[in-house]
């Protein structure tokens, strides 16, 4: 993510005319935009990466770290359920010694500790929401115009997206047009308040059948000292 989380459905909606044919003029309006054709392949790409990915089993491995050093670490295993949401199964949860000292010292931390894990429940949803972007999503920002495209070099591109899901927020999402495959995302945005401001970084790698999945997805929380980082591997067929 800057400072400012598939592969094939080719969405076939350009725009319909409903009115009297025209000269080559009114023909070239109604041609999608670069940008539109750019919208359509990156909800294509979505749509056949979760297809596919529901026929996977992973481990996911969350570490929780504040000012540099490790609190929490958990490994959960993930699948799909019939409903299609994703399922997890702890399997270890690794968590820092606790302190030492008065009682007072440790109502304090307990406090903090409190504080510390409802926030970063909020923040584990707020990371869900850019992750994978939801079609419903991309279009609700197209039809407010707050979709750009910026040309790359060696076959990317980018698409921005502002004011996303929050106000003041940003998500800048990388494709390699060659291949119509995410390459990464980068969210500028904040979990509870604009000044209480979050970065998230998502890479993308592709499994053997070409399902594009998030090998790490990292959340830094400047204001708090606070970065997340979720790690997905393992991948393996359902049931082998």
């Amino acid at each position: 993510m800057s400072n400012m989380p598939g592969r094939v459905f080719v969405a076939g909606a350009i725009f319909a005319c409903t009115c009297v044919v025209g000269g080559p003029s009114l023909r070239a309006a109604q041609a999608p935009s670069a940008m539109e054709q750019r919208v359509a392949a990156l909800k294509q790409s979505i749509a056949e990466s979760h297809a596919r990915l529901r026929r996977y089993e992973w481990i996911e491995t969350t570490i929780i770290s504040v000012k540099g050093e490790e609190k929490d670490r958990k490994e959960q295993r993930c699948y799909y359920g019939v409903d299609g949401k994703v399922q997890k199964v702890l399997l270890s949860d690794e968590k820092a010694a606790a302190p030492s000292g008065g009682r007072l010292k440790k109502k304090i931390i307990a406090n903090k500790t409190s504080e510390m894990k409802a926030y970063m429940e909020s923040a584990a949803s707020l990371i869900h929401r850019y992750v994978p972007p939801d079609p419903t999503d991309i279009d609700s920002a197209k039809k407010r115009e707050k979709v750009a495209l910026r040309p790359g070099q060696g076959g990317r591109a980018q698409l921005e997206f502002t004011d996303y899901l929050q106000p003041g927020d940003l998500m800048a999402v990388d494709v390699d047009t060659t291949a119509n495959a995410l390459v990464g995302v980068h969210v500028n945005t904040y979990v509870e308040k604009p000044e209480d401001a979050v970065t998230l970084t998502v890479g993308f790698g592709a499994l053997p059948d070409g399902a594009s999945y998030n090998p790490q997805i990292t959340l830094d929380a400047a204001s708090k000292h606070i970065t997340v980082t979720i790690q997905n591997s393992g991948h393996r067929p359902v049931n082998q």
